[in-house]
């Protein structure tokens, strides 16, 4: 099979048909961009997904290849990236807090009892400001560290723990009013 040619028009223009084009390339090349993406993501499902994703991302800067490069090094450039991306957030480290607090949440709406609770909470929390709210969110909830909540809140680290603080003598108060 001879490779697709595009017609390199002065300016960078899209070729006639940009869908025939990219259809010739993944007739002929899909079987190389998911060997690629196989061997790069280590499961056949996110392999095919990640496949996808490259014909996708292909067609929509089709108008950007210029030419210089065979269609295959092309899309084993798009391929090798969208890849490479995709192990880099698996790693990210919002998605093991993410999952930590999936694993906290409990599974059902816990009944009056936990109700009471969250209003409780919530009414405690009112009382203080955005930052505050967020820090003590972020911190309890999420289970960042204090550096990770002062970043995050834009606060030192001593700030986060004066509201911690802060947030810990309210809790007391309440305690001893009961």
């Amino acid at each position: 099979m001879t490779e697709p040619k595009l017609k390199v028009i002065a300016g960078g223009k899209a070729p006639e048909d940009p869908q025939q084009v990219l259809r010739a390339f993944y007739e002929q090349y899909a079987p190389s961009v998911y060997g690629r993406c196989l061997y790069l993501l280590k499961g056949r499902e996110d392999a095919e997904d990640a496949m996808q994703e490259v014909f996708a991302r292909a067609l929509s800067n089709l108008e950007r290849f210029r030419g210089e490069a065979s269609p295959l090094t092309w899309l084993m450039t798009i391929a090798t990236h969208h890849c490479l991306n995709q192990i880099r957030g698996r790693k990210a480290g919002w998605r093991e807090r993410f999952r930590r607090t999936e694993e906290a949440r409990p599974r059902s709406h816990g009944g009056p009892k936990l109700m009471e609770a969250r209003d409780q909470v919530h009414r405690l929390l009112h009382r203080f400001d955005l930052e505050t709210q967020r820090a003590v969110v972020h911190y309890h909830v999420d289970g960042m560290t204090l550096e990770e909540v002062a970043t995050e809140v834009g606060l030192s680290v001593s700030g986060v723990r004066k509201r911690l603080r802060k947030l810990k003598a309210s809790l007391r108060e309440l305690e001893g009013m009961d």
